[in-house]
């Protein structure tokens, strides 16, 4: 397989009520096999809640803003240049606390199930619900 170009402005949004999301690389898009890659904005206010990808690892790179980032239960506010990885397997979050949109690039591997990604939802879970109240 060779290559390919992503063009971030020509890969259309998929829009959520917490943020949008633009997939730069996936079995879909490119034909990776080993690593998913997310474009995320999370506006001020809002965040991907709690949740886990019980066969992926992944990275989040904070690109812009401030993002308030969990891995299991413990807290750091991030900002651009910091990063977080979590395990496979291990409930994470991550809101947006500043004034302004944040960015993050989320990569995960290997790519798993038609679109390269799998997500369990434990918000409405213990302890997850009550960790941010």
């Amino acid at each position: 397989m060779s290559g390919k170009f992503v063009i971030a402005k020509e890969v259309e949004a998929q829009v959520e009520d917490w943020g949008t999301l633009r997939w730069l690389s996936n079995p879909p898009g490119t034909g990776a096999r080993q690593l998913t890659v997310i474009y995320v904005g999370l506006a001020p206010g809002k965040g991907h809640n709690f949740h886990k990808h019980p066969d992926q690892e992944e990275v989040i790179l904070v690109v812009a803003g401030t993002v308030e980032q969990w891995v299991d239960r413990e807290k750091r506010i991030l900002g651009p240049g910091d990063s977080a990885f979590i395990p496979a397997g291990v409930v994470h979050a991550s809101f947006n606390v500043g004034q302004s949109d944040a960015k993050i690039v989320a990569i995960l591997g290997p790519c798993v199930g038609p679109v390269g990604y799998e997500l369990v939802d434990v918000a409405s879970d213990a302890p997850w619900k009550t960790l941010r109240a």
